[in-house]
């Protein structure tokens, strides 16, 4: 791999440990824009580097005692579900619609991360909704087996407002809800395209130590600039991969 791809491999893991989710919206882009490979094969490689690099976070995140394991399995259970069912629809799509999807997608993660970074707080639920959250689970796993993307900027809010979970807690519970779905999209690929092993697994290495690095430095950063300046990044790389068609 390149040191670009190296370096993006971090950042991806970073995102994901400060923020909950996010980063792992930029795989699929790395995978396709910068390493040349087609958006289908993309997008499958990219959930196993999603899915290991959260789990990573998740176990951390156990360790310190921030991860609620019932909501986080109440939701990773429908996801496990929405994203096998996801990755099995996929293969009635082609590369170039998935790529569409995925850059509207980013556009609404930037929308949703610059509202929170303006000051839109998410009132916590007095009490959970389980039904509520599965469902939002389940949808969230079809986008991520469609397009490869983990969902936390959907699963974090969802946690606070209606699982009523703290910002913290919902950060570390979305985590390992992205293992659960990003492993479960990645079996539903599973013959449908090739895979190049040699660059998944250092790539999902390199991630998972941006993962750890990003949790410990979680609180010791102004996250309302980071959210915006990744709001901003998303917006344009959104707009740019629309462009490109």
């Amino acid at each position: 791999m390149s040191l670009l791809a190296w370096a993006l491999a971090g950042l991806i893991g970073l995102a994901l440990g400060l923020l909950g989710g996010g980063g792992s919206i930029l795989t699929v882009p790395v995978f396709t824009y910068v390493l040349g490979y087609a958006p289908k094969q993309a997008i499958a490689m990219s959930l196993p580097v999603v899915g290991f690099a959260a789990a990573v976070g998740a176990a951390a995140g156990l360790r310190r005692g921030t991860l609620p394991l019932g909501p986080a399995l109440t939701v990773g259970a429908a996801t496990m579900v929405g994203s096998y069912t996801g990755a099995r629809l996929a293969s009635y799509l082609d590369g170039r619609t998935q790529l569409t999807m995925l850059a509207v997608a980013m556009i609404s993660a930037a929308t949703a991360m610059w509202l929170r970074a303006r000051g839109t707080t998410y009132q916590a639920a007095i009490r959970r909704h389980p039904l509520a959250l599965a469902a939002i689970g389940l949808s969230v796993g079809l986008l991520t087996g469609i397009v490869g993307i983990g969902g936390g900027f959907l699963i974090v809010p969802a946690l606070v407002i209606v699982g009523g979970l703290p910002m913290r807690e919902a950060t570390s519970a979305s985590l390992l809800v992205i293992a659960i779905s990003a492993f479960s999209g990645f079996a539903g690929y599973l013959g449908q395209v090739e895979l190049t092993w040699s660059v998944i697994v250092p790539f999902a290495v390199v991630a998972a130590g941006g993962v750890l690095a990003g949790g410990m430095l979680a609180g010791r950063v102004s996250s309302q600039r980071l959210q915006q300046a990744f709001a901003v990044f998303l917006l344009l790389l959104g707009g740019y991969m629309l462009a490109r068609g």
